[in-house]
């Protein structure tokens, strides 16, 4: 994880400086201070990546608040110290992590809430944007989720589009167990009772309720208790804040929203110097 943050760091400074901030050479000399100050309300996050941005590019920094913590407008979140050159140079990518990040955790934390007190989890999705899974499932975690799959690597989830090219589930599954990994579970998404039955009997870990309303899920999980107990039940599909709380005595272990991270919006902040 700490290389990823890295390489993600010294990424974003490379693509905000192309070939040199051409106010490095003129930028006056000496060190300078600054703030970096809330203009919105929401949790934070981004800060674990922040500090490696701060090392990276050697300046000082002191956070006056840490990843999941509750942030005010007006706050000051961090102190930062170092030539003018190279805080300016940094402003917009220290920002853009920070807000990015806090965005998304802010928004993770109201659906957290919604479903606290519940024994029901809640989950993200692989809905990210290309090359930033790892940031955005990061932020989501601060903000009170739990990580679905990573990447395909980490759980054979047969969705819809799988499911039309195989002919036998059964034995399908019975081949898989035999070549994925012995603790990695098999997740088979299913529209219908009809397709519960036949996934449960193929021997499916996991049975993703897509699209389906609380009482359907009801049905299955009243079936999964009386024949397949070991069996969970995530609920999947247009779920948002508005409609969660219908689900959480629907039955099921987990709640997956992929708008959690794609439906987040960005915190305001800004750096002021002294």
């Amino acid at each position: 994880m700490a290389i990823n943050i890295r390489k993600f760091v010294k990424n974003a400074i490379l693509e905000d400086n192309g070939r040199g901030d051409l106010f490095f050479d003129i930028a006056p000399k000496g060190r300078f201070t600054a703030r970096v100050i809330a203009k919105d309300d929401g949790i934070l996050a981004g800060v674990k990546y922040a500090k490696v941005l701060a090392r990276t590019e050697k300046f000082d920094c002191i956070f006056k608040l840490q990843d999941g913590d509750t942030v005010k407008r007006g706050d000051i979140i961090a102190e930062l110290e170092g030539k003018a050159s190279i805080l300016l140079s940094s402003e917009r990518t220290f920002l853009n992590i920070l807000q990015h990040a806090s965005g998304i955790a802010t928004n993770a934390s109201i659906y957290a809430k919604l479903l606290e007190g519940s024994n029901v989890v809640l989950l993200d999705t692989r809905k990210t944007r290309p090359g930033l899974r790892d940031f955005e499932k990061y932020a989501s975690r601060v903000g009170g989720a739990i990580n679905h799959r990573l990447g395909l690597d980490d759980c054979l989830m047969l969705k819809d589009t799988h499911l039309k090219t195989i002919t036998d589930l059964k034995e399908f599954v019975k081949i898989a167990r035999k070549r994925i990994s012995w603790v990695t579970k098999i997740e088979i998404e299913c529209e219908t009772f009809e397709q519960v039955q036949e996934a449960m009997d193929a021997g499916g870990d996991i049975i993703m309720c897509d699209n389906m309303t609380p009482v359907q899920i009801r049905v299955v999980a009243d079936y999964r208790d009386a024949n397949y107990p070991h069996v969970l039940l995530e609920a999947s599909g247009n779920i948002t804040a508005e409609t969660i709380t219908g689900y959480i005595n629907s039955g099921v272990n987990a709640i997956s929203s992929g708008s959690i991270i794609h439906q987040a919006t960005w915190l305001d902040f800004s750096m002021k110097f002294d």
